[in-house]
């Protein structure tokens, strides 16, 4: 895509910021900040009060998301900052502020519109693809009323912030000019000199070694280290020594037969006449007649149900499936439809059934009634849960004995490894804060080596006492060996001292003579000694190296031919010659056209976050709760 933009955005910024006039003023939270007293609402945004409890849902899913993203790597003290809650309490000002100018504009979705756009989600040119739509609601847990719903709100903000970023435009010269710059090509000749060929020129002498190991003591450091052994307590653990009888099981399945039966499934149709909320008395006698009359068509006629439901009703998405409502689960529909279905047989027709939607007919297209599964079907299932029951109950007895025998006999852990048949391990080069290298280490977990490596523990070498790091999971260790922090003695380190100081000096002549010679070619314009000239450019540098192309593709060309001289890491020091610029001879007009488009997209971002700005000021914002004050660990 545009590499350049990714690659030069402070040029990018600069040559925006001249051109464009953003259309808002930016406006700090704290204008917005008064004084309140209603303890359960810290802001209120166009009159509407913004909750506590809304704003530890906000935080509680934005951590949720990052555990999922993060994974062993979340830590949850990362994010217990200011920073991180104003973000959070920002987002939800301007979402309320968006949807309160919604409101206020009178904006709406039409049925037409969301049945098109839903028929295009799940279908496109091709069929509607009702499989799909099916499971991507189950997914959500929500029924097609609730989908359509959502989507007719999402439509509607979306409107809002169509209009607003359709303003959004690169001019020309903006893009042309980007454009030029990102794809000018420099003529170049590369004279490198290399630190190797400085290196028999370099004399080192003791002093100079002695100086560097004083100056970087810390490269010579070696930690302090631990050999250890440790033991581990948890639910597993205890799980191993749980037995149960086949009476046992046979007792368990006749007392909770409810969690080995297959509950009723009922698969539902509906046909709605839609009802505004608030609709008049003549508005609502004049639905229900609707729906009385496709009753009664029904009754006559039910195998037509899908038809009749395709033609009649005012569910659009539902309506397309001719009224399938698939798998009724508690709470999937609206109460008084859901208690109409349940009583419904299948291929019955219901009566009219009003909700808040509208009048509902309904029907039940399939039927299947309870099954309790046999006992020799879900024995190995009902003796692992019997197994789970019975070490809940023994793991806190355990733990308990855990606990007890690691401080009562701290001199060793073979005693609770015998008493409750656990494995000792042990763990070499073990330092004091956990290591990626040990990721998955019941021992590589902060509290447990904070006690490992507490004075006492080493100077005692006794057990720690037992920790809890990770849920029902406890460990207790202790040191078997234990190696203070100390330093490497120079005689040992000598030689790669030497050969480092070596390259450092080397690299030092280099650049001189490097300097030197880039003075004396500026001067004259010489381009002796130099490599064949190549074209380079920002996306093609043709070998050249990335630190050196930098400064090249930087370099002042109003006088040619131009000379840059870089000291490049490693390598040595590079003398560039640039002895033409211009631009490709074919130009890449889908290049340009992308990179435009870019452009726009970039503008319009910022002409949306300005006019949100904007609608904050319209919404008289007012903080009434410092939500810095709560942190992230009491959101529960």
């Amino acid at each position: 895509m545009f590499e350049f933009i990714r690659t030069h955005q402070r040029l990018m910024q600069i040559l925006l910021a001249i051109i464009i006039v953003p259309s808002f003023a930016f406006v700090g939270l704290g204008s917005y900040k008064s004084f309140g007293d209603d303890a359960n609402t810290i802001a209120k945004i166009d009159g509407k009060p913004l909750s506590q409890q809304e704003f530890d849902n906000a935080v509680r899913n934005q951590l949720d998301s990052y555990r999922q993203r993060l994974g062993a790597q979340f830590d949850q003290k990362m994010f217990d900052t200011p920073e991180f809650k104003q973000n959070i309490l920002d987002q939800l000002i301007a979402e309320r502020a968006v949807a309160a100018e919604v409101v206020r504009s009178h904006l709406s979705v039409s049925d037409a519109q969301l049945q098109k756009t839903i028929k295009e989600q799940f279908g496109g040119e091709g069929a509607f693809d009702m499989e799909r739509y099916k499971t991507i609601l189950a997914a959500q847990g929500m029924t097609p009323t609730m989908y359509d719903q959502r989507m007719r709100h999402d439509m509607t903000l979306q409107q809002l912030g169509n209009a607003i970023q359709a303003t959004g435009f690169a001019p020309r010269a903006v893009a042309k000019t980007l454009s030029d710059i990102g794809a000018q090509e420099r003529e170049v000749q590369e004279l490198l000199l290399p630190v190797a060929d400085f290196v028999p020129q370099v004399k080192i002498t003791d002093a100079m070694v002695k100086a560097f190991y004083d100056k970087n003591a810390k490269f010579f450091e070696v930690p302090e280290q631990a050999k250890i052994e440790y033991v581990v307590f948890n639910s597993a653990a205890v799980m191993s020594q749980i037995a149960v009888t086949d009476a046992e099981v046979a007792a368990y399945y006749a007392a909770n037969q409810a969690g080995f039966t297959t509950a009723e499934s009922r698969r539902a149709a509906h046909i709605l006449i839609a009802l505004k909320k608030g609709a008049n008395a003549a508005d609502t006698a004049a639905a229900k007649a609707k729906a009385d009359a496709i009753v009664a068509e029904l009754r006559k006629t039910p195998g037509d149900f899908a038809k009749v439901a395709k033609a009649k009703s005012e569910d659009p998405a539902s309506g397309e499936l001719g009224g399938d409502l698939d798998i009724v689960t508690k709470g999937s529909l609206p109460a008084p439809v859901e208690a109409a279905v349940l009583k419904l047989k299948q291929g019955e027709i219901s009566d009219p059934v009003q909700s808040e939607f509208g009048f509902h007919v309904l029907t039940v297209t399939a039927l299947k009634p309870a099954v309790v599964k046999p006992l020799d079907e879900v024995k190995n299932e009902v003796a692992e849960a019997l197994k789970k029951q019975k070490a809940a109950k023994k793991y806190s007895e355990m733990a308990e004995a855990f606990t007890n025998t690691v401080y009562e006999q701290s001199d060793s852990l073979k005693p609770v490894a015998d008493k409750l048949g656990l494995k000792i391990e042990t763990a070499a080069n073990v330092s004091r804060t956990p290591t990626p290298m040990a990721a998955t280490a019941p021992y590589n977990n902060a509290k447990f080596l904070a006690a490992l490596f507490s004075n006492e523990s080493i100077s005692s070498k006794r057990n720690t006492e037992a920790v809890e790091t990770a849920p029902s999971t406890l460990v207790a260790g202790r040191i078997v060996e234990f190696k203070p922090a100390s330093k490497r003695p120079l005689a040992e380190v000598d030689a790669a001292i030497r050969q480092r100081v070596t390259m450092e000096e080397a690299a030092k002549l280099a650049a001189k003579t490097g300097a030197e010679k880039l003075a004396a070619f500026k001067k004259s314009g010489d381009a002796a000694g130099f490599g064949a000239a190549k074209l380079v450019s920002r996306s093609k540098p043709e070998g050249v190296n990335g630190l050196a192309m930098q400064e090249v593709m930087k370099a002042d060309t109003a006088k040619l031919p131009a000379y840059v001289g870089v000291d490049v890491p490693g390598m040595g020091y590079g003398i560039y010659r640039i002895g033409k610029v211009q631009q490709p001879e074919v130009q890449d007009e889908a290049r340009r056209k992308s990179e435009a488009e870019q452009i726009s997209s970039i503008v319009a971002q910022q002409e949306m976050h300005d006019y949100i700005e904007l609608l904050k000021q319209k919404a008289k914002v007012k903080i009434l709760k410092p939500i810095v004050k709560t942190t992230v660990a009491e959101v529960k």
